[in-house]
């Protein structure tokens, strides 16, 4: 590649110079003159679950390369190896220490689909190397590291953006864009929910397993993990995957998946699934804001296991304004019915019935104005419902010529993971749609509501900071202690 190309991607200004019509001119210009065919080199870190997609993603654009597959776990290595060599044709090299690959001046990005513990410290690494960085939700595992990520970003001048796919979603834009026109009046709450079921996940001993043991996700499961035998574990780098996460032995329930439902390295569903729905809610309320006030309750019922998140989580936010967000996460049943829409009837045999013509929605938001109501589900589809007896209005279905879709989700194709690369060769922060200021504040909003949910109490926020006010074990629960070559620094 051209090196002054090279240099352009990886620490050229990016259009963040405030105010600076002549350079975001220039810049664009010089993309579009050295850029439109140059290669941007890429790492994608953890590459088990999510990280399949990131592969499938990047792997099939034109002019993006992954150079390396990085994972602690190397048994992971051989299918990802295929994955790229059938998508794309060439074979990626692999590597299990991702601080080799910021070492490499030949990457321009790097995709972070590690678990959550390891969100904060791997970007923030990135940044100082100069790579660009896409970091899945939430975009941190505790409210502090996810300020220290906005600070690396800014420093280092390094574009970050967070996996809030709807965000690149033009039927939840389109959304977004019909409650910001006021067409559902002023809107005065925001509830998003997670009806997922999450079968019992067991309990099991520290330490390899036994030769010819097999190992189940969760009790209901007929999908088989790999034996975590000690041949197996010879190839997991396993004091590296806890990072900086309290040292402890290796417990099969604790590692790959299940890792979710443990404090130190997830945050449960409100913090798995749920920072979508979060991050929907606060779009459409319009709140950059801190609430004034949170209070999250629930608990694990039904089973016995090794699961230390709760199962089933309500969690209420306020703003000063008197705007009222809520989360619902309910891990035993699907809800076969859905959401229970306004105006509901149940009739004499126990059936639920409504007036309007509403596909209730299991995962998704639900916003509640002074004129109508409309629902999103997780993929972006959306109905709205007005009147006493929810007439249905305006759905995602319809055409919409009041728009321009590259207006609201960029120009770059190929959804979320396309305007990352878009962001990249434009050189400018402001086409990124989900920019890490803008993935924190959604994702601190389950990590408060977990905090209140952990201590049993309402808690009260300084909407102008990010601290609860005269609660220091509330304040001290914002972050964590780190290991030894694991700390998140104070000065990035």
């Amino acid at each position: 590649m051209n090196k002054s190309r090279r240099d352009f991607i990886k620490t050229g200004s990016l259009g963040l110079v405030a105010g600076s019509a002549m350079f975001s001119t220039s810049a664009r210009a010089f993309a579009n003159i050295l850029g439109a065919n140059d290669t941007v080199n890429m790492a994608v870190i953890g590459i088990r679950g999510r990280g399949g997609s990131h592969i499938s993603n990047f792997a099939k654009m034109k002019n993006v390369r992954i150079k390396y597959l990085v994972d602690i776990d190397e048994n992971l290595f051989e299918r990802r190896i295929k994955q790229v060599e059938e998508i794309a044709g060439y074979t990626p090299k692999t590597e299990w220490d991702m601080r080799r690959v910021f070492d490499d001046k030949d990457i321009d990005a790097v995709a972070i689909a590690t678990p959550n513990h390891w969100h904060a410290l791997a970007t923030i690494w990135a940044a100082r190397a100069g790579k660009h960085v896409y970091v899945e939700k939430p975009s941190t595992h505790n409210v502090w590291e996810g300020r220290k990520m906005v600070e690396a970003a800014r420093k280092y001048n390094v574009l970050v953006q967070v996996g809030f796919q709807n965000r690149s979603f033009i039927n939840t834009n389109r959304a977004i864009k019909f409650i910001r026109d006021g067409k559902l009046g002023d809107i005065y709450m925001a509830r998003g929910l997670c009806f997922k079921p999450r079968a019992d996940i067991g309990i099991y001993p520290d330490g390899p397993m036994k030769e010819g043991e097999k190992f189940r996700l969760n009790k209901e499961s007929s999908h088989y993990e790999p034996p975590y035998t000690q041949s197996y574990l010879d190839k997991v780098h396993y004091d590296r995957w806890l990072g900086p996460a309290p040292k402890r032995p290796f417990n099969r329930n604790r590692f790959h998946y299940n890792w979710h439902w443990f404090w130190d390295y997830g945050n449960g569903d409100t913090g798995n699934q749920g920072p979508h729905q979060f991050d929907v809610a606060r779009w459409g309320l319009n709140k950059d804001e801190m609430p004034v006030k949170v209070s999250s309750y629930g608990g694990y019922f039904a089973y016995k296991s090794a699961q230390e998140t709760p199962n089933t989580q309500t969690s209420l936010f306020q703003y000063a304004d008197g705007t009222i967000l809520e989360f619902g996460t309910r891990g035993l049943y699907t809800n076969p019915e859905g959401v229970l829409l306004p105006d509901i009837n149940i009739t004499g045999d126990g059936k639920i019935s409504s007036k309007s013509d509403a596909t209730p929605i299991k995962i998704g938001t639900i916003f509640l104005g002074t004129e109508g109501w409309m629902q999103i589900d997780a993929g972006g589809n959306w109905q709205t419902f007005f009147g006493r007896h929810n007439e249905p209005g305006p759905t995602s279905g319809e055409k919409d010529e009041s728009y321009n879709p590259l207006d609201l989700v960029g120009s770059g194709g190929g959804g979320h993971f396309g305007n990352f690369i878009h962001a990249i060769r434009s050189g400018k922060r402001s086409d990124l749609n989900c920019d890490i200021e803008t993935g924190h504040r959604s994702s601190v909003l389950p990590l408060i509501a977990n905090i209140s949910y952990r201590l049993g109490r309402e808690l009260k926020l300084n909407s102008n900071r990010e601290s609860f006010i005269d609660d220091d074990e509330a304040n001290k629960m914002l972050t964590r202690e780190y290991r030894k070559g694991y700390v998140v620094p104070k000065n990035v």
